[in-house]
């Protein structure tokens, strides 16, 4: 199979984002839908954005699987784990309440996202349906959202999050950084910058109480497909924005960045970062979970807006307007 590869340069509008990923998942549910109906009911195969299969694909092939990768607006996102109370306005309501409704974990950063009288909110707040519990995304940092159908890869949702996990240490040890995982969530550094020694997978006799989190991951799975993905630091500039929270439920865990383990800014190139990490992810998909039977990753293709725009002239959608302005 083909995975296309949308890279969104500059910062984005998470909403915006979180559509395109929405829509592209709901193009995979609609093929498992669609082939379940008679061939004459099968039109719905077409009526979501999705990068398509190749031209000499046989009928009926599901959509591609895709990786978005992007820098969002300053945003504080809650996982399932950490959700507001039940009359929260959602930005995507047609009409949402003025009130802003926050979680306890935001409450106390509240001025930061309603803004008041003498200051405008200097971040966003997104309630999502990943996992895990309350974090940042924004300027400095590479977001990447998978859509993937699980069970076409042979991948079960735990080895999934071993391989977004271990994608990120292998872009990581590219910059000579070690990362290594915890029994905590996500991906960490040692807090002595000594992290370009050893092996990355090797966990042993490391402290993990003082390491700090470079990356932090949460998925969400309907019907084996996926969404989300992971929040790797790329610079410095994130840190005041986790410093204002207790990122994951992680009472006294400290967050850094590629920046701050000694890469030079000059080497850190977000365009550059999110080709080394879908590349990791593939290289990982083909060494970790190639296996007779299991269908893989043969090639990575790019797609730009100009492909989401013509698809959507199909399926009447209108938001990509919105990174086009």
């Amino acid at each position: 199979m083909r995975l296309a590869h949308l890279h969104i340069p500059g910062i984005t509008s998470f909403t915006t984002v979180s559509k395109i990923q929405q829509s592209l998942a709901l193009g995979h549910l609609a093929h498992k839908k669609a082939i379940s109906l008679p061939s004459t009911k099968q039109s719905v195969l077409h009526s979501s954005i999705s990068p398509s299969p190749a031209a000499n694909s046989p009928p009926n092939t599901p959509p591609d699987p895709a990786i978005i990768t992007f820098t969002p607006n300053p945003v504080y996102t809650t996982g399932r784990r950490d959700l507001p109370p039940s009359n929260t306005s959602s930005p995507f309501d047609p009409q949402p309440s003025g009130e802003l409704s926050l979680p306890p974990s935001l409450e106390p950063i509240r001025s930061l996202l309603a803004g008041d009288a003498n200051h405008q909110p200097v971040a966003e707040y997104h309630p999502t349906l990943r996992g895990g519990q309350t974090t940042y995304h924004g300027p400095g940092q590479l977001v990447a959202y998978t859509i993937l159908d699980l069970r076409r890869l042979g991948l079960s949702p735990r080895c999934h999050i071993r391989l977004l996990e271990n994608s990120v240490i292998d872009v990581l040890a590219e910059y000579g950084v070690r990362g290594f995982v915890t029994e905590d969530p996500g991906v960490w550094v040692g807090s002595d910058n000594t992290n370009n020694k050893g092996n990355n997978n090797d966990n042993n006799n490391k402290d993990t109480s003082t390491a700090k989190k470079i990356t932090a991951v949460g998925v969400h799975l309907r019907r084996h497909i996926s969404s989300y993905g992971i929040g790797l630091n790329v610079t410095q500039e994130p840190m005041w924005f986790f410093k204002q929270i207790v990122a994951c439920g992680l009472e006294g865990r400290e967050a850094t960045s590629l920046e701050g383990q000694g890469v030079q800014p000059a080497k850190l190139q977000m365009d550059d970062v999110a080709n080394k990490f879908v590349s990791a992810f593939v290289n990982r998909l083909r060494t970790d979970f190639a296996a007779e039977g299991r269908e893989g990753v043969d090639e990575v293709y790019k797609i730009g807006l100009e492909d989401l725009i013509a698809l959507e002239k199909e399926s009447g959608s209108t938001y990509t307007d919105q990174l086009s302005s």
